[in-house]
């Protein structure tokens, strides 16, 4: 009985062809890339794009005289009780509220700010002492040139202590918006003179910010110091600043 090899399947020398190819391709790919220079490449960041323009900020400030003034004044009581300190703090600020009104000031400028009820403790902080209860009003004075008076009748004849006062204006609006005007002129003046400095030309506003921190300035007031001469409390003016943030574009 002859026995004869059997040829190799097609398939297998389909495969061994196909590897020898792609390994072809591998070396060739090598060869190619090693015989090139590096190149590198890279998609630029976002934050690293710069707009061309000037920015600058401006400051003004305006004086006004105060129309209005803003009174905090409270009344307090210290009994052995809550409900004894209570009843008492209602009576003085009853009172207190009657010589608000009596002063011409309107129930619709009179608003409580504070009120309180709690106990004290004896220097050990062990034993509660006592009972404190105390009640502050804000309450609106507009004929700011007679505070002074308006606060020796609160204090002497309606009782109030911890008395502090402030001024305003009734409607700042106006006066914010003349120096916002002239805030804005002035960043403009620095922008000119920026842009001239840099050798370019300004272009177009493409940004205006207000940067503003608005307060009133106020005077203290303390009971103690009226107890013989009227009180007196200068008025003088309100400095309201106003800071903007101008961009301009490049022409």
């Amino acid at each position: 009985m002859q026995i004869s090899r059997m040829p190799q399947p097609l398939p297998l020398v389909v495969v061994s062809v196909a590897i020898a190819t792609v390994c072809s391709l591998v070396v060739a790919v090598v060869v190619v890339a090693a015989g090139r220079p590096p190149v590198l490449m890279s998609a630029p960041a976002a934050s690293s794009v710069v707009e061309s323009g000037v920015i600058t900020s401006g400051d003004a400030t305006v004086s006004k005289k105060p129309d209005i003034a803003f009174l905090s004044v409270g009344v307090e009581s210290q009994q052995s009780t809550a409900s004894a300190a209570q009843s008492d703090l209602a009576t003085k600020a009853g009172k207190l509220i009657a010589r608000a009104k009596a002063l011409g000031i309107a129930d619709k400028d009179t608003n409580t700010s504070g009120f309180w009820v709690g106990p004290y403790y004896s220097s050990g902080g062990q034993t509660i002492a006592g009972y404190r209860a105390s009640e502050q009003l804000q309450l609106k004075w507009h004929a700011v040139d007679s505070v002074g008076k308006a606060l020796d009748a609160l204090v002497h004849e309606g009782g109030a202590t911890n008395v502090t006062v402030s001024f305003g204006l009734a409607d700042p609006k106006a006066a914010k918006a003349e120096a916002r005007t002239l805030a804005i002129v002035d960043a403009h003046s620095r922008a000119q003179a920026m842009a001239a400095a840099a050798g370019v030309n300004l272009g177009q506003v493409v940004r205006v910010s207000d940067v503003t921190f608005s307060g009133y300035p106020s005077a203290s007031f303390s009971p103690k110091a009226a107890a013989g001469d009227s009180t007196q409390i200068p008025v003088g003016e309100l400095n309201l600043t106003v800071t903007v943030e101008v961009a301009y574009a490049i022409a």
